[in-house]
């Protein structure tokens, strides 16, 4: 677990760049990370996650451009949610799958809060990399049956939100369709049940935040919010804590 947290680190710096860059079309290889005013090329010092932002007290060494928070949250949330996963899973042949999944959740998240959209490269790289890793997990544990619970998470996933963006085309963006794409395939990889989790939390996620909103701006009708990292959020805590609320449930009806 505390190697996963420090590779979640390392992953959460590069999801800075790919949350900076993927919605411009920029390369995320290609320049090096600079500062954007004074175009102050970045050496590795100043790339250490969390670590450098608090050394250079959050300014850019040459300009004192302040550096935004958001820089390190994005890199101890990756960091967090990684041992998580690795403490929910364990030393398993899927892991490698879901925690892709979940830094691509990250990425997804914030690009959405900035730009309404979930990007194609970054939703069908997620979608490639889960399919992948997934049927070689399911090869090398000898368990071929999960992917058929694995397509059929993706399909009741995608089919129930296709269904709201059709219903409702403005309410409901076609990126979060392809996005549950990938969350019923990773979620179907724990059990049918934890699609339902994940999506009944999402939804409940993205209520409280929609009322939550409301009360703060004062409107109710018209207003807008992303829903990516609402269903990012229920995913992962489907992923997390389901069996515990199947469990639970399960208890309330014997």
């Amino acid at each position: 677990m505390p190697i996963c947290a420090l590779f979640g680190l390392l992953i959460g710096s590069f999801l800075n760049v790919v949350i900076a860059r993927v919605p411009d079309g920029r390369s995320i290889v290609r320049p090096g990370s600079a500062c954007p005013r004074c175009a102050h090329e970045l050496g590795w010092w100043e790339n250490i996650p969390v670590l450098s932002w608090l050394l250079l007290r959050a300014r850019c060494r040459s300009c004192r451009l302040p550096i935004s928070a958001r820089y390190p949250l994005v890199e101890l949330l990756t960091a967090v949610l990684f041992a998580l996963v690795a403490w929910r899973m364990g030393a398993r042949w899927a892991l490698p799958a879901v925690l892709f999944f979940t830094a691509a959740s990250v990425a997804l998240s914030f690009i959405d809060l900035d730009t309404r959209r979930l990007p194609d490269p970054i939703v069908f790289t997620t979608l490639g990399a889960v399919a992948v890793g997934l049927t070689a997990a399911a090869l090398a544990d000898h368990t071929p049956r999960k992917l058929v619970a694995v397509a059929i998470g993706a399909a009741l996933a995608s089919g129930f939100l296709f269904v709201l963006h059709v219903a409702k085309p403005g309410g409901m963006g076609f990126g979060d369709v392809k996005y549950a794409v990938a969350i019923g395939a990773v979620l179907g990889w724990f059990g049918l049940w934890h699609v339902a989790v994940g999506l009944l939390a999402g939804f409940l996620i993205g209520s409280v935040i929609g009322l939550v909103q409301a009360a703060v701006t004062g409107r109710l009708r018209g207003a807008t919010m992303p829903f990516g990292p609402s269903l990012a959020m229920g995913a992962l805590f489907a992923v997390l804590w389901g069996q515990h609320v199947i469990d639970w449930y399960s208890g309330r009806l014997a």
